[in-house]
């Protein structure tokens, strides 16, 4: 059983030490904690301007995460979108229940575009993305105020007004 649920600082650690592991030790990506201070202020980096951040949480474990920066002209920014190796694909379906339920969150709050960066060899990543809409957008067509990670290579679009929520 998993549930989603947002961020709640008793799972600071746990959230941290499974971006990093995944990050550092699977896909070897240059990058430390001290990177990535959004991780140590979710309230103030993430919820301030209305944006949220969800975790996916099996048995009181952190198994999955995604946040969602608000920016300005009711647009968002996917960031920390991760999921344990042992929770992935379509069977547990973590990532996409993350997904949807950030997704509502938009809806809710009227975010209609949502853009991310990540790294081209995130392949399965990148796959999800192109199958939940996402279009590839050269990096000088992010909004002024999108905030890069220097790590990131590629960058991506969803416009949330020609999604399908019919049920």
């Amino acid at each position: 059983m998993v549930e989603i649920i947002p961020f709640q600082e008793k799972y600071q650690n746990q959230l941290v030490q499974l971006i990093l592991d995944i990050q550092q030790l699977e896909f070897q990506v240059p990058i430390t904690a001290a990177d990535q201070p959004d991780l140590f202020t979710i309230d103030d980096f993430y919820r301030k301007n209305g944006g949220e951040f969800w975790i996916a949480i099996s048995e009181n474990q952190v198994v999955g995460s995604i946040g969602l920066i608000r920016i300005g002209n009711n647009n968002g920014v996917i960031r920390k979108m991760f999921v344990s190796k042992e929770w992935r694909g379509k069977t547990s379906g973590i990532g996409q229940r993350l997904f949807d339920r950030m997704l509502t969150y938009c809806r809710q709050f009227d975010i209609t575009t949502l853009y991310l960066g990540t790294r081209t060899q995130l392949e399965a990543a990148l796959r999800f993305y192109d199958r939940n809409g996402f279009l590839t957008v050269p990096k000088e067509t992010l909004p002024a105020d999108f905030p890069v990670m220097s790590v990131d290579n590629v960058f991506c679009k969803l416009n949330l007004n020609k999604l399908d929520y019919s049920d």
